[in-house]
């Protein structure tokens, strides 16, 4: 059986490995014209995408590429003293196994594992889906296929081709993300320096593996913004405007905006649909269910996604009705609780007063001084929230093959 998966991040690789070793015939097509560098931010793996990565054979790639990142030190708007976490205490919070690993170094691993077994088409994009399976690219001559995923990311094309004018069921949570290239010496390798104000917060960190070092900045918003979301000029100006008079450091990081090689910016948005399926088409990863950027674990569901995805087409032998069914009830709970985590996340993360902040920074350094068995209990009563994430289950498809 032919597959069309569009998107080569995250979930289209790991999608794309999995269908080809079932026994399916994959090509992936990508609007960028070769393996997105685009600087990206670092990503959160917990314990099922560990696992899952584990099985795909490139666990150890991922692990050498880790970040490294064990201290974290928050300097509080207009308050000289700082604050220092333990970073791993916090981690062990979210998952008994995690790594964080750079969004683009993660989909070049599981590119490399995909790329010999699945076609890719770099340099073209999908103009339209027939619903026979009938696909027209922007360069390529048309094929056919018997499924098509939208592995696209939050602005997913596939999205907007099938799902039309309800494929932007969509929920603001009230900020905003930017990331963006620095140089290396302006952070310290396995430490992450935050400056964070009622309604903003910034860090830098660098890691072994990288030869810049990125600055991330969140802050909030009751109401969106309005500017397309290609126009860089205009996000750099509203991310100046956000962080004006935050701290000198701050404004030495920001000087860097009009010469960084790589930024990204985006709301905090949550995709809604209740189905993300529709005849020969399905979704995986953020062109389906992306939680918000940052706050939700959207690798990590993208991962777990994708492949439960591949499995269940195995498992129906291609019976993609049948396998899309059981895909979307297998990831409705992990959705819904990486939804709740999200919302929760985007109103703690950034807080509105001073007393806020204070009640941010006193809790982590707080959960940081606890010992490590203690803290681990703690984290361990509570799957609905910070343990969402390893509370995701999922099936071994090893003996499915489609021929």
């Amino acid at each position: 059986m032919r597959v069309l998966i569009s998107g080569a991040s995250i979930s289209g690789p790991v999608l794309a490995y999995w269908l080809t070793r079932y026994g399916f015939d994959v090509t992936v097509v990508e609007r960028a014209p070769q393996l997105r560098k685009t600087g990206g931010h670092a990503v959160d793996l917990f314990r099922p995408a560990m696992e899952i990565s584990e099985k795909m054979g490139v666990l150890p790639q991922i692990e050498a590429l880790a970040t490294g990142t064990t201290r974290l030190t928050i300097h509080r708007h207009g308050i000289d003293r700082t604050t220092r976490i333990d970073v791993g205490k916090l981690v062990a919070a979210a998952s008994d196994r995690h790594v964080e690993i750079m969004r683009d170094d993660l989909s070049e691993v599981y590119y490399g594992a995909s790329r010999d077994d699945a076609e890719y088409l770099f340099g073209d994009s999908i103009t339209a889906i027939s619903p026979d399976g009938e696909v027209t690219f922007e360069h390529a001559a048309p094929r056919a296929f018997d499924i098509i995923v939208g592995a696209d990311g939050l602005h997913s094309n596939v999205r907007r081709l099938t799902f039309g004018e309800h494929a932007e069921r969509t929920q603001f949570l009230g900020g905003y993300l930017a990331v963006f290239s620095v140089p290396k010496e302006l952070a310290r390798e396995g430490e992450s320096i935050s400056h964070v104000r009622a309604g903003c917060l910034t860090l830098i960190y660098t890691a072994q593996p990288l030869d810049d070092a990125r600055v991330v900045c969140l802050f909030r918003k009751d109401e969106e913004l309005q500017y397309h979301y290609r126009d860089t000029l205009r996000q750099k100006e509203i991310l100046r405007d956000a962080t004006k008079g935050m701290h000198p450091q701050v404004d030495r990081w920001l000087e860097e905006l009009d010469r960084t090689p790589s930024f990204y910016f985006d709301s905090i948005t949550q995709l809604q649909l209740d189905t993300w399926s529709r005849g020969r088409v399905t979704l995986v990863g953020d062109a389906g269910y992306c939680p918000g950027p940052a706050v939700g674990g959207s690798t990590s569901l993208s991962v777990f996604g994708a492949y439960v995805l591949a499995g269940e087409l195995a498992q129906a032998r291609g019976d993609h009705a049948r396998a899309f069914a059981e895909y979307e009830r297998q990831l409705a709970e992990p959705v819904r609780r990486s939804r709740a985590v999200a919302c929760t996340v985007a109103k703690r993360l950034v807080p509105r007063s001073k007393a806020g902040v204070w009640a941010l920074t006193r809790g982590a350094q707080l959960y940081s001084a606890l010992p490590t068995r203690l803290a681990r209990a703690i984290a361990n009563a509570n799957t609905s929230g910070a343990r969402a994430f390893d509370a995701m289950h999922y099936q071994d498809y090893a003996n499915f093959v489609v021929r």
